[in-house]
């Protein structure tokens, strides 16, 4: 997937648990949401480009601040599990 469209679907996310006024509350909900309904693929893209780019700027599109708070303090949680062959 086209690492554009990921942002924008993260950045709904963001947006939707920005309105939690506990902010501990809403990362653990954006986290939970990418761990729970994004596939391991659409997780490796987002922390690979996360890797390169850890402002979360792609350009033309960037990672709301509440998503790259809790994607980077989660990182190892959402990183999908390799399974043994």
């Amino acid at each position: 997937m086209e690492i554009g469209n990921l942002i924008r679907m993260a950045n709904r996310i963001g947006q939707f648990f920005e309105a939690m006024p506990d902010r501990p509350e809403a990362l653990e909900g954006v986290a939970n949401h990418i761990h729970k309904f994004w596939e391991p693929r659409m997780r490796n893209e987002l922390l690979g480009f996360l890797e390169q780019r850890p402002d979360g700027d792609a350009g033309e599109e960037r990672l709301h601040p509440l998503v790259l708070e809790a994607v980077t303090q989660n990182r190892q949680r959402l990183t999908p599990l390799v399974r043994a062959q």
